[in-house]
């Protein structure tokens, strides 16, 4: 399946720039950052060109990121801080318990096989590791599957559309040259999966926009979400058993 990745990078660079948009530089990239502090090994699931890799190295001993967009990878190589693997989440070429953090920045989203992916990186989690997500809200993309989610009235005013919220489907969003094919899912899919897959949720946040051009609209409906979960730590064997 051609998720678009491939024809887009070029696109995605030049929106992504050295700082990266928005929603990361004023919502997300604070408390993100925040919550690595005291790991030792870090994946990054979905790096792309590596900005979230780069900034975790500066406090972060081995940082590793994966993507499967070969372009991406290399302006990733290019700038350096980590070590980089090409590779997909819903299989990815690491030992079980390789690392003590994983973090899924805003790419739940463009993985055709989420359950698959998830499985994955608890599996390369060690005990008493960290799962760290960073994710949109489910009205959002439940709003882009028509009209790209937005209706105006008669006097101009914009409001969104949300439909088959609670049915997982892809939508194809296009905007600023990128074309990328993404998921939806509701937010029960997500606790759901990950409580069944045996992790603990410690944290969980609905970020405010610090600064920035868009600060005051984005807080009026903000659209990201980030939680942490962390998988229990191996059980001591019982002495005769």
């Amino acid at each position: 399946m051609d998720e678009g990745w491939n024809r887009s990078a070029g696109a995605w660079l030049a929106l992504m720039g050295r700082d990266g948009d928005f929603s990361r530089t004023h919502v997300l990239d604070a408390p993100m950052l925040a919550r690595t502090r005291g790991a030792t090994r870090a994946l990054d699931v979905g790096c792309g060109e590596g900005r979230f890799c780069r900034m975790m190295a500066a406090q972060v001993p081995e940082v590793t990121g994966l993507d499967p967009t070969r372009a991406l990878l290399d302006v990733a190589r290019e700038r350096g801080a980590a070590e980089f693997v090409e590779g997909r989440a819903e299989d990815m070429p690491f030992d079980d318990g390789a690392f003590d953090l994983v973090v899924s920045y805003l790419t739940l989203i463009d993985i055709p096989d989420a359950w698959a992916g998830l499985s994955e990186m608890v599996r390369v989690l060690c005990p008493g590791g960290r799962l760290l997500i960073a994710n949109l809200q489910g009205w959002l993309t439940a709003a882009q599957t028509k009209a790209d989610g937005w209706s105006r009235d008669d006097e101009g005013a914009a409001s969104m559309v949300v439909d088959r919220y609670f049915e997982e489907h892809a939508f194809r969003g296009a905007w600023k040259g990128m074309s990328i094919l993404n998921w939806h899912r509701p937010l029960a899919w997500y606790m759901q999966t990950l409580l069944g897959l045996g992790l603990e949720l410690v944290h969980f946040d609905e970020p405010k926009a610090e600064g920035g051009a868009e600060a005051e609209r984005y807080n009026r409906a903000p659209y990201l979400l980030m939680m942490e979960w962390r998988k229990p730590a191996a059980r001591a064997a019982r002495p005769g058993g």
